[in-house]
């Protein structure tokens, strides 16, 4: 069974930074897609990021340019580095990874990110 662990959310000031990690246990393999979602009170779970196996990456508009994701394959981690942060972007941050042969789309358990303005 496929775990994934979130790490690094906080409380941080407008225009700070933070770093988040995704750790994928379980499974011996490199996951197809990785991505990161996130989710506000009151609204739904959205796309912030992704990168597939060979290290492609696509952002949402509203990050672009102040977030960036990457992925270490040897250690089947995924990271979000977010940099001039916004009190709209406070949410909790989901990591995803899928494996399409297996037919495994898993989920971690989130991490709170708070941007205080």
């Amino acid at each position: 069974q496929v775990q994934l662990v979130e790490s690094g959310g906080g409380l941080v000031q407008a225009g700070g930074s933070l770093r988040l990690s995704c750790a994928a246990s379980g499974f011996r393999v490199v996951f197809d897609d990785m991505a990161w979602y996130r989710q506000a009170p009151g609204n739904q779970r959205e796309l912030v990021a992704f990168i597939t196996r060979a290290g492609t990456t696509n952002y949402a508009d509203f990050v672009k340019g102040r977030f960036t994701i990457s992925r270490d394959n040897a250690k089947n981690t995924v990271y979000l580095q977010m940099d001039s942060l916004k009190p709209e972007d406070t949410a909790v941050y989901y990591c995803n990874a899928k494996l399409l042969v297996a037919a495994i789309n898993s989920w971690g358990r989130g991490t709170q990110v708070t941007v205080s303005s």
